[in-house]
């Protein structure tokens, strides 16, 4: 679909609840298929009626991580606050007034509390992350909160080639960067895999 037929839906979406008067739109996909990037796109596009909270806001810190042994596992479903980010969904659906979300800040790999406002004028929220479809423990209670999701894809040279330069962009050697793209983002790129089914929508990125 072309990025006009995808404002379009998500217009509707966003007007389809009035009685509440925030939608919620959810965008996963492996890392790397382009869904920072299509939810980038739809809220600069839909001006004021939209806004990004992203589920890296969810991100444990670093030092947690160390502590719980999953250093080398950051980014896998067991690396995420899930009970915080059903909260706050359930927030974003229940409240009228401003709620603040965390945001992520890729220059250093940390969630920062408190960076979004979802304001009442916010009409359609969009929520972007790998594990929105992920029906185990915790992750199972996402789905009801979100009424579409779309997953995103692309072809496998090109989302490796696009994470790989991600992680050199923020630090990691060239075969730090490659390993960690083809190993440990590979084994949750897997998973995300396993629940394209159950998405609303599949939107193919170049």
């Amino acid at each position: 679909m072309q990025i006009d037929d995808l404002l379009t839906r998500a217009r509707a979406l966003a007007h389809r609840r009035p009685e509440h008067g925030r939608a919620v739109l959810g965008i996963t996909g492996a890392p790397g298929a382009g869904k920072s990037t299509l939810a980038g796109r739809l809220v600069a596009r839909l001006g004021d009626e939209a806004v990004n909270v992203p589920m890296d806001g969810f991100h444990l810190h670093d030092d947690e991580l160390a502590l719980l042994g999953l250093a080398d596992r950051k980014g896998a479903p067991e690396t995420f606050d899930v009970a915080g980010y059903v909260a706050l969904l359930q927030r974003v659906r229940r409240e009228a007034g401003t709620v603040w979300a965390p945001g992520f800040d890729r220059s250093r790999e940390l969630a920062v509390a408190g960076a979004i406002a979802v304001r009442p004028a916010h009409r359609l929220v969009v929520t972007e992350g790998n594990y929105l479809l992920h029906d185990a423990a915790g992750w199972a209670g996402v789905r009801p909160l979100v009424d579409e999701v779309w997953f995103v894809e692309a072809d496998e040279p090109t989302r490796i080639t696009r994470l790989t330069a991600r992680h050199e962009a923020h630090g990691k050697g060239p075969e730090a960067a490659r390993v960690w793209a083809t190993v440990a983002d590979q084994a949750n790129a897997d998973l995300v895999a396993s629940t394209r089914e159950r998405a609303d929508l599949v939107v193919r990125m170049g």
